[in-house]
C-alpha cells in the first residue's frame, strides 16, 4: 500500500543524503545534504559545476547505477521512502509522482521515435490509456508548451528540431502526466540567452498553472532569480547556505554566494570591474573533514582548516555552515 502523505509534511524532504561512488577511485559527490520542498514551491539549488547538484537530483529518483553508488540517508518524496522501493514502485514513481527535465534534451529524448511517441508511451504507461488517448494528451501538452505548428511536431524526430523547441518538448514530456515534483537540472545551460529567457518564463508560468513543486538546478544566479522562490547553495557536495531568493541575493552570509553574485553582472554598475573567486573546486577523492571552501575564501580561519564549520540557523528555513555566521549568531541584538 502507497504511504498517504501528511499534508502539514514537506513533500520532499531530505535529511542527512551522503552519496559514494566506487572504482578505479572513490568520490564523495555528496556529503550530508538536507533539504525540504513544500507544496507549489521552487528550490533553487545553486552551485558550480562538480558541487553535487546532480547527483542529488538523481538520488531523488534513484537513477544512479547500483552497482557503482553507496546512498545513505533518507529521501522521502510525497510520503514515501524513494531508498526502499522495489523497482515496480518505482517504475510508477517516476514520471507519476516526480519528473525531471534533462540538461540536453538532444540525449533524454531517443532519437528513433518522434516526439508524439515518445510523450504518447509515457502517458500510456503510467495512465493505462489508449494509443489514442495518448497521442492527444500528447497534442496537448505540446500546445501547453507553445510549440508552433504542434500537430505537425507529434510526427518529428528530435534531430528535426531545434534546440529550443527540443527543450519545450522535453518539458511536454516531463509535465505528461502531471507529475506532483518537477525536477529541472539546468534545462537553459545549452540555450542562447533569447531562448533561455523564453524557456524560463514558460516554466514559472506552468508551474503557477499546474500548481506543481519543483527544483531547479543552476550553477547561474542570474536565472535562480528569474524563477526561485528559496535557495539552497551547494559546494563540495554539501549545503552551505539556504534562505529565500531575497535573502540569498541581498543578504548573503556565506563567503561563497557572495562571491558568486560578485562575479555576475546582475546587478554590477555599468563598467565595473566583475570579481572572481579565486583557485578551483576541490577534488572529492577524499570526504571532506573541514570547510572545503577554505583555500578560496578570503575570510578563513585556522579552525576552518581544523573541522567541518557547523550549521547556523538564522531563522525560519535560514541555515549557513560558516564560523562567521556562527560569530555574528553569538551577537547580541
Amino acid at each position: 500500500m502507497n504511504a498517504i502523505p501528511d499534508s502539514a509534511a514537506p513533500l520532499v524532504d531530505v535529511r542527512d543524503l551522503t552519496i559514494r561512488f566506487s572504482g578505479e577511485r572513490t568520490v564523495h559527490a555528496v556529503n550530508g545534504v538536507s533539504l525540504s520542498l513544500k507544496e507549489g514551491e521552487v528550490l533553487g539549488l545553486l552551485g558550480e559545476s562538480g558541487s553535487g547538484k546532480s547527483v542529488t537530483m538523481r538520488a531523488l529518483m534513484r537513477l544512479l547505477p547500483k552497482k557503482k553508488t553507496t546512498i545513505t540517508g533518507q529521501v522521502k518524496v510525497a510520503g514515501e521512502d524513494v531508498l526502499a522501493m522495489d523497482e515496480a514502485r518505482l517504475s510508477a514513481f517516476r514520471g507519476r509522482t516526480v519528473s525531471m527535465i534533462f540538461q540536453e534534451p538532444a540525449l533524454a529524448l531517443d532519437p528513433v521515435y518522434t516526439i508524439g511517441h515518445q510523450i504518447a508511451e509515457s502517458v500510456m504507461r503510467h495512465e493505462g490509456a489508449s494509443r489514442a488517448a495518448g497521442l492527444a494528451r500528447a497534442l496537448e501538452m505540446l500546445e501547453l508548451v507553445r510549440i508552433p505548428s504542434a500537430k505537425r511536431r507529434l510526427d518529428a524526430y528530435p534531430h528535426e528540431m531545434s534546440g529550443g523547441m527540443r527543450q519545450r518538448a522535453m518539458i511536454a514530456l516531463a509535465l505528461a502526466c502531471r507529475p506532483k515534483i518537477l525536477l529541472a537540472d539546468e534545462p537553459t545551460t545549452a540555450l542562447d540567452a533569447t531562448v533561455q529567457i523564453q524557456i524560463l518564463l514558460l516554466l514559472r508560468e506552468l508551474q503557477r498553472e499546474l500548481g506543481m513543486s519543483v527544483i531547479f538546478v543552476t550553477h547561474d544566479i542570474g536565472v535562480a532569480i528569474e524563477i526561485c522562490d528559496k535557495v539552497a547553495v551547494m559546494y563540495a557536495g554539501q549545503i552551505v547556505e539556504t534562505g529565500s531568493l531575497s535573502q540569498i541575493v541581498r543578504t548573503p552570509e556565506h563567503p561563497y554566494p557572495r562571491g558568486l553574485l560578485a562575479s555576475t553582472v546582475h546587478g554590477a554598475k555599468r563598467g565595473a570591474r566583475l570579481e572572481t573567486i579565486p583557485g578551483t573546486p576541490p577534488s572529492l577523492d577524499v570526504k571532506p573533514a573541514a570547510c572545503s571552501f577554505a583555500p578560496r575564501c578570503a575570510f578563513v580561519q585556522p579552525r576552518c582548516r581544523e573541522a567541518l564549520p557547523p550549521k547556523v540557523e538564522l531563522g525560519p528555513g535560514r541555515m549557513v555552515r560558516c564560523v562567521l555566521a556562527e560569530e555574528k549568531a553569538m551577537i547580541p541584538a
